[in-house]
């Protein structure tokens, strides 16, 4: 190891650094440390998204490697950003795109937390740990340029997040989402485990760019093709895509609501991210094969997360067929990739994956302020009259839902869009078609939801929204969706930037 590899890990390394020193903190002052350290937790992770921003002023001239255009795209050298750690660990746009989410989402994320934890009596110091902990995780997903880094990030992300879905531990449901989480998470870690034994033991490699190389060939062996689905079984799992979903709904809704935002938009993008990088650099070889495997989980989440919904009576489960089915979306952007090597689809996963986080945790922002008498309540009926008791916040709510249903102006219709436009010009019409059709089969449980807050008469009056934190969120959320269409230019080339990276890389 050499100083430019530290350069290139600094974030990972601050927030490291920051989590033992809050750990610390928390252990010698107990839990009256608990908000203290959350607040400085997410000023960490503030922090760590300016550090990624501005990496590039810290890192040594040497640092960076020019790769050849071999796509034919213009690219500027830096965009390809460099490898570290004896080529274990990749700095480039792709990943600092994708890592600006993660950590944006998690310094969110902790602030819905804050009202949630005290009421509930929660207020523990591990929490922020946790949540840092995993965070770093999710940043060592996405910047694994070897199978092996690839696994260490995946398991420090998992092991953090089991402990985060049973952290209501006098709850039996909460007990329950971990254990099943936990169960069904080991399973996947076996099963991408296996797939990587199996490609190591017919290439001799775990490094990303000598497989490029050899998985080549235009009859791979049947080992590397069972490595390959083992390997995506897993990925599946992860980002909850159809058949390996099971787990979502229950995990959803047993987890507290602060957890559950979490795990609906920050380790849901670095699943996809690392799902991305995995299938488009190691295994670009073998794209005739994934091609099957993905657009068969696209379809098949699109269809279950849209009809599965329609029948749900709790807010969680509902969200959690909902984030099955915006799986299915960014993987038809996936699939295009596959199929025309081109940008296009690239760029719309990643703008639709910066959209989608942004969403959800305005969504689960509305869910935490159902309180009555200092209870939550997470029923589909407890929004009966919402507007009529609380306008602003049923507003929210109605810019949420209209959003994940891709109703233009606002920013999902142009996730959607995009997602679409480019399975057209790939040729997966089919496949654009059945995105559209689910999308409004899906809608009719967004409307529900309107039409019990507008048309439904008011049950019981809810408690106040809590202050700062919740109101904050819900605030900048609400906003980034009403207003993205007066200027979707910065995103929309900073996610071209990104994709041509990854592709001509």
């Amino acid at each position: 190891m050499n100083v430019e590899s530290l350069y290139a890990a600094f974030p990972e390394i601050f927030l490291v650094v920051a989590s033992m020193l809050l750990l610390l903190y928390g252990a010698m002052r107990g839990d009256k440390a608990a908000p203290m350290v959350s607040l400085l937790a997410v000023v960490a992770l503030l922090g760590a998204s300016v550090m990624e921003l501005r990496l590039d002023a810290f890192m040594l001239p040497g640092i960076s490697i020019a790769m050849p255009d071999s796509a034919g795209l213009s690219i500027p050298s830096h965009c390809y950003g460099c490898e570290a750690f004896h080529h274990m660990f990749v700095h480039d746009v792709f990943a600092r795109f994708v890592k600006l989410i993660l950590l944006v989402a998690s310094a969110l994320s902790l602030m819905l937390s804050w009202s949630y934890l005290w009421q509930e009596n929660l207020e523990k110091p591990e929490y922020p740990v946790l949540v840092l902990l995993a965070t770093v995780g999710m940043m060592l997903m996405v910047s694994a340029s070897d199978l092996l880094s690839l696994y260490v990030g995946l398991e420090l992300q998992s092991l953090a997040l089991y402990v985060l879905a049973a952290f209501r531990r006098d709850d039996a449901k909460s007990s329950e989402a971990g254990l099943k989480y936990f169960v069904l998470g080991a399973l996947s870690s076996g099963l991408i485990l296996y797939g990587i034994s199996l490609i190591y033991g017919y290439a001799g490699t775990t490094q990303f760019a000598p497989l490029v190389k050899i998985l080549s060939l235009p009859q791979p062996p049947l080992g590397v093709i069972f490595g390959l689905v083992f390997i995506c079984a897993a990925l599946a799992f992860k980002v909850s895509a159809v058949p390996f979903h099971m787990w979502t709904p229950d995990v959803y809704e047993g987890a507290p609501t602060p957890v559950t935002a979490f795990f609906s938009a920050a380790p849901k993008a670095a699943a996809l991210a690392l799902f991305t990088r995995v299938l488009l650099i190691p295994l670009s070889g073998l794209a005739h094969q994934w091609m099957q495997i993905v657009l068969f989980i696209a379809v098949a989440s699109m269809l279950l997360g849209s009809f599965g919904g329609l029948v749900q009576a709790n807010i969680k489960r509902l969200l959690a067929y909902s984030s099955i089915a915006n799986v299915g979306y960014m993987l038809v952007g996936l699939a295009t990739v596959g199929v025309s090597g081109g940008t296009d689809g690239l760029q719309a996963l990643l703008i639709y994956l910066a959209i989608y986080f942004v969403n959800t945790l305005g969504a689960f922002g509305v869910i935490l302020c159902l309180r009555r008498d200092g209870r939550s309540f997470e029923q589909i009926e407890d929004l009966k009259g919402l507007a009529k008791t609380h306008p602003m916040l049923s507003l929210a709510m109605v810019i949420f839902m209209f959003s994940l249903a891709g109703v233009p102006p606002l920013a999902g219709f142009f996730g959607k869009y995009f997602i679409f436009l480019a399975a057209v010009k790939a040729g997966l019409v089919p496949l654009a078609v059945i995105g559209v059709l689910t999308s409004v089969v899906a809608a009719a449980y967004y409307l529900r939801l309107i039409k019990l807050m507008y048309f439904d008469e008011p049950g019981a009056t809810l408690d106040p929204v809590p202050e700062f934190g919740l109101r904050a969120v819900l605030t900048v959320t609400a906003l980034v969706m009403l207003l993205f269409v007066f200027w979707p230019a910065p995103l929309i080339d900073s996610a071209l930037t990104a994709a041509k990276s990854l592709i001509s890389g």
